[in-house]
């Protein structure tokens, strides 16, 4: 791990102009992503800038339709809220499950979300509930936020704040996880509103992406066997658009998404 410069703003704007100007420079969250990096020497920040300081990040309030959670919300914290328990108890599952104790005590969902590991969990979530990612200069809605590998559209000096997530009839998360890293091999969120259904995929491909032709079939019948009549319809994940590695191939994977997208939609009934 190379030197860099430790910074501590108390406020957003603070953050934002230690950033401004200095492509070198890497905002601190919970570091559950950020600090494995920087000891493998994958990324070499000449400062730092903490966002523990800050006030405002970490509250978690209901507004009319919407749930809004604060950037520094940890994970143990969106798990184990009364309110996201009462209004989204798919995403607090989804919180839940995120690694081990220590990453759900000291890991962020804003942190989760700028870092966009393809096989984390939350990218999922956002899509599937269709949330928008609150910064402090605008609005993005989760289907324009991921844009590739480890990419987002956020710029080089912008901070998430906090994310909107519109509140769902029902919602689940079901994933395969790594052994060791908990991570998800795959993840298959499900939710559904009055007027649609959306359904989310994490770990099997460079990014988080939706189910369209899955979509649809579930929302002319939610049923777990929607799944086999939408692949029968045209095949609802090509393998070749997926990821292989170690922990299982393209195929499997797309195979995993069926299984997980079953279990999801189970779940929801």
């Amino acid at each position: 791990m190379k030197s860099f410069e430790f910074h501590r703003p108390r406020s957003v704007a603070d953050a934002v102009a230690l950033l401004r100007g200095n492509d070198a420079a890497k905002l601190l969250a919970g570091g559950q992503s950020l600090l494995p990096v920087l000891k493998l020497d994958l990324a070499q920040p000449s400062d730092l800038v903490s966002l523990a300081a800050v006030a405002g990040l970490k509250e978690i309030r209901s507004e009319g339709d919407h749930l809004v959670i604060g950037a520094l919300a940890t994970h143990d914290e969106v798990s184990t809220s009364p309110e996201v328990r009462r209004r989204i108890p798919g995403l607090a599952g989804v919180a839940a499950g995120i690694g081990d104790a220590q990453v759900r005590n000291r890991g962020t969902l804003g942190g989760s979300l700028a870092h966009a590991d393809p096989a984390a969990d939350y990218p999922a979530a956002v899509l599937a509930l269709g949330a928008t990612i609150v910064t402090d200069r605008r609005q993005i809605a989760a289907d324009d936020y991921f844009t590739g590998l480890f990419q987002t559209a956020l710029a080089p000096d912008e901070v998430i704040t906090a994310v909107r997530f519109p509140v769902p009839a029902c919602s689940a998360y079901a994933k395969f996880p790594h052994r060791a890293s908990k991570y998800a091999v795959v993840g298959v969120m499900v939710a559904k509103t009055a007027g649609s259904v959306r359904v989310a995929v994490t770990g099997a491909g460079s990014r988080a992406f939706r189910l369209p032709a899955l979509e649809a079939a579930l929302a002319s019948r939610f049923s777990p066997d929607a799944v086999d009549g939408a692949g029968a319809a045209g095949s609802i994940l090509p393998a070749g658009d997926l990821r292989s590695s170690t922990e299982g191939s393209a195929e499997y994977r797309a195979h995993l998404v069926t299984v997980m997208a079953r279990r999801a939609i189970q779940a929801c009934l």
